[in-house]
């Protein structure tokens, strides 16, 4: 078979057919009488041999070798194929994506795409001053993409910086909470922690829909900082487990707050959290008192007739410091 034929028929151009010859690939095996090259079937097998080798990537020194190189095993080879591929998708990845984040912010001038490309850069810098300038430059000079302020949120490790990045998603348009929902799923607790912190800072249905549903989270942490952001939204379904807070010291004293405005929301959820607190409060297991002291200055900001009750009955406390709670805030006590 002539060249041309086999051109055609491999798909490989006539001038590569000629290069391959040149680096010995391979070789026509005969000549016709007007000296054109003439292919073998054992050739032309050859050929689809180093386009099947090529298709992994292989060079054609590779290429050569592991067709002709009796001793050439692959294993190697592939694995230096795997890691090459991984790299190189890698980077095409990280391309890619700063890509659709120029697109996003939608530019309208060569400059505009300067300034984006300037800004992502600045929020990946190594310097936490370059970071927070990026954050707040977001918000006051250029776009910046929500899907990179999340990223750069939940990795962020300077509190200076976290804070900045926090205050410029929430003024980004309220579409950041979907992004962040796969932060609340991350493996890493510090990463789900930035998530709900950044979360409770958006405001809208669908962000507090979803510190709803974190109220059910297994990680206690990324519990406990839904409910504060759902007390400050006046979300009853925040009182279980801002009163176990208050039990557990865990940031006891803004959870008491959150209870508090709570409670001024109406005199049904008032009387119910009281209730709860005063269920509480029945624990006198060891080192309970400090527990109880607590749960009573919780009790102070409660308005209502049930909380009032509970608080004159624990003046009289066999515990003297929960008693003396008690008195002190009945006496300060709001009489709402």
């Amino acid at each position: 078979m002539l060249i041309g034929e086999v051109a055609r028929r491999s798909g490989v151009s006539a001038r590569m057919l000629r290069h391959y010859e040149s680096l010995g690939l391979v070789r026509p095996t005969d000549r016709t009488g007007a000296g054109y090259r003439e292919y073998s079937d054992e050739d032309i097998r050859r050929i689809f041999h180093i386009e099947s080798l090529r298709s992994l990537g292989l060079s054609l020194r590779e290429v050569g070798r592991a067709l002709d190189d009796p001793g050439f095993t692959p294993s190697g080879l592939v694995a230096g194929l795997i890691r090459r591929t991984r790299e190189r998708i890698a980077v095409e990845t990280e391309l890619l994506t700063r890509l659709r984040r120029i697109g996003a912010a939608e530019p309208d001038a060569w400059e505009d795409v300067l300034q984006t490309v300037a800004l992502l850069q600045a929020l990946a810098s190594k310097s936490p001053e370059q970071r927070q300038r990026a954050a707040l430059s977001s918000v006051e000079e250029v776009p910046v993409p929500v899907e990179a302020l999340v990223e750069a949120a939940l990795s962020e490790t300077d509190p200076n910086v976290a804070g900045a990045l926090r205050w410029a998603l929430a003024r980004s348009g309220g579409d950041g909470w979907p992004l962040l929902a796969k932060g609340l799923g991350s493996p890493a607790a510090d990463v789900r922690e930035r998530a709900v912190q950044a979360l409770a800072e958006i405001s809208g249905d669908g962000a507090t829909a979803l510190l709803r549903d974190t109220l059910a989270h297994p990680d206690i942490v990324v519990r406990r900082h839904a409910a504060l952001a759902l007390g400050a939204r006046g979300v009853a379904e925040a009182v279980p487990t801002l009163v176990d807070m208050v039990v557990a010291e865990a940031n006891d004293v803004d959870a008491a707050d959150a209870l508090s405005a709570l409670a001024g929301t109406g005199p049904a959820l008032a009387d119910d959290i009281a209730g709860r607190l005063v269920d509480r409060l029945a624990d006198h297991s060891h080192g309970a008192s400090a527990r109880r002291r607590r749960l009573t200055e919780a009790l102070a900001e409660i308005p209502g007739v049930t909380a009032a009750r509970a608080l004159a009955e624990l003046t009289r406390d066999d515990d003297r410091a929960v008693a003396v709670t008690a008195a002190y805030v009945l006496g300060i006590r709001d009489p709402r």
